[in-house]
Formats: structure tokens, sequence, C-alpha cells
């Protein structure tokens, strides 16, 4: 089955819960998996962030509102049980909970206008699919599109300097990334202009252990196998064993499948990939907002 929404969540958890027993959250939300079946892919399927697995996110918004609606309670760190109101509730016998439902609840519409004060009334204007997201997953999928469109704005403004600006971008994404040691030393061993594009040599670290041979060009048509030869074949020629392609544009599957079969070591890094390691290492753009996510230092609040 697909993973299911945070509202789906809310029924299982409260049926575990029904016993009037403590549980420890965490072994609730391996159970709840088991229950679910959950292929392997879905168990590990991440937030964009990488921060935390989907299914044990949406677990947890779904205790969060039920808490909120008094239908949880939250007895010592990292355990739950339900409440008197919980299980009145479950006596109805119901098919489903969702936040409808719950809205039933004064503590939880308190917690629901908190939110959308805090929120500018944002949650009011969510089309359905976004109602079935956390607000966790609703952020980050904002943040990648925020992202995504500045990684495209940031491409088509690559693709439109001269080739000799491109070079210095290179240049100074490389030494961002570690490699060359300084610019000025980077910008002594790359910068043989040609082909829109440059083609040179930087030190791997800064003690120089080591080079790489750089190959960069603002080509708008895909990169196939004879370019990637080519290149292959002129680290053959300088007994080298490293290098890196770099391309505004895209490389074909057959380039890609080319570069795994070879002794040397060469990196394809498509537009895509080169505005990521931009932003990722703050070049050509700026901080615009930061908005801190913090949570509940549970350490503080233990008994010496």
């Amino acid at each position: 089955m697909a993973i299911p929404t945070y509202e789906e969540c809310m029924l299982p958890l409260m049926k575990i819960a029904e016993d009037g027993k403590e549980h420890l959250f965490k072994e609730t939300i391996d159970t709840l998996i088991t229950r679910f079946n959950l292929t392997d892919e879905e168990k590990q399927q991440l937030l964009p962030s990488g921060s935390a697995f989907v299914i044990n996110n949406r677990i947890g918004w779904a205790r969060t509102y039920l808490t909120k609606a008094g239908l949880l309670l939250k007895t010592r760190r990292g355990y739950f049980q339900i409440s008197e109101e919980g299980k009145e509730f479950l006596k109805r016998n119901p098919n489903f909970i969702n936040t409808k439902m719950l809205s039933d609840y004064d503590s939880f519409n308190e917690f629901q206008s908190i939110k959308e004060k805090d929120t500018s009334g944002y949650d009011k204007k969510i089309n359905k699919e976004e109602q079935n997201i956390t607000p966790h997953e609703l952020l980050e999928s904002g943040y990648l599109s925020i992202k995504n469109e500045l990684s495209s704005e940031l491409l088509s403004m690559i693709k439109n300097i001269s080739s000799s600006r491109f070079e210095k971008l290179v240049v100074d994404l490389l030494v961002k990334m570690g490699y060359g040691g300084s610019i000025k030393e980077a910008a002594t061993v790359v910068g043989k202009s040609g082909d829109e594009g440059i083609d040179g040599i930087i030190k791997e670290d800064k003690l120089g252990l080591d080079v790489i041979y750089i190959q960069a060009k603002k080509w708008e048509g895909n990169i196939g196998r004879p370019e990637i030869q080519k290149f292959a074949g002129a680290l053959l020629g300088k007994k080298a064993k490293k290098g890196i392609f770099i391309t505004t544009s895209n490389f074909t599957n057959e380039a890609r499948e080319y570069v795994t079969d070879i002794d040397a070591k060469i990196i394809l890094l498509d537009g895509r990939q080169l505005t990521e390691l931009m932003i990722e290492n703050d070049l050509g753009v700026s901080t615009q907002d930061i908005y801190t996510i913090k949570r509940i230092d549970s350490d503080y609040f233990e008994e010496d």
C-alpha cells in the first residue's frame, strides 16, 4: 500500500491506545509500520531534507493532532495513553478519523486558530492534496519549490554569460568546494578558453597532491558519448586518472554509461547539478530568509 497520510494514521494509533495502557511511542511507530505492510522502500522514504522518515513524521503528527484534541495524553517522556475523552470517542466505532472530526473539540480548534494566525491564514487556502500532508512536509515542499525555481533561474543566467565569465564561475565553484587552494592558484592552471567552455587542470586539494582535468561546455544540446570519449582520450594522453566534465545542458544515457566502464574516474556535472552545487556553496546566490524549526529539548527538563 502507499504510505498512509497522517489522517490515515490516526485511527490505527487510537486503536493501539484503546487498551488504556501507557505505550512507548517509538515502539508504537514500529508496530504501525508493520501493520501498514509497507515495502522496504516506503519505510526508508525520507522527507526532502533527509531529516526524518516520511512515515515516522506522519505518525508523529497524527499523535500531535489527537493530543491537541484531547483524545490522547502524553504521560511521561516518550510515552502516551488514551484519555477518557478518547475512550468515549472510540465508543462511536468510527471508520476513520480526520481533522474535521477533531474540530468538534475546543482544544483542537484553539490549536488550529493559533496555527492559522501564525501562518497568516495560509491554511485556509491550501488545496485538498495539501490537506493530507503534515505541516513539516508542507514546509519542505514549499522550500523545494523555491529551490527548484531558483535553480532554473540560475541556469538561465549562466547560459547567457560570456565564456570568460563562465570560466571564472567554474573556478570559483571548485575553489569553494575545496579544490585548487586559492582563487589565484586555481586561475593560474585553469583558463585555456575555447569552444564556449574551458579546459585545464586544478589541484585536487590545497597541497596539490594530485590534479584533476576539467572540461566545461556551454551547450544547449545534450552531450553524447563521443565528446566524453575525446575527454577520456585526453586524460589517457596526460597519464591522468581523474576528470570533471561540466556542461550547462545534459548528458545522454550512453555518455553516463560510458564513464562507468572505463578506468579513468570522470565525473559528469549537468546544468541542474551545477546550479545545485552553486546553491549549496552559496555561489551566485544570497540568503533571503531563514526559518528555524525548533523542538522540545527533553534533556533540559530532566530532574537532577
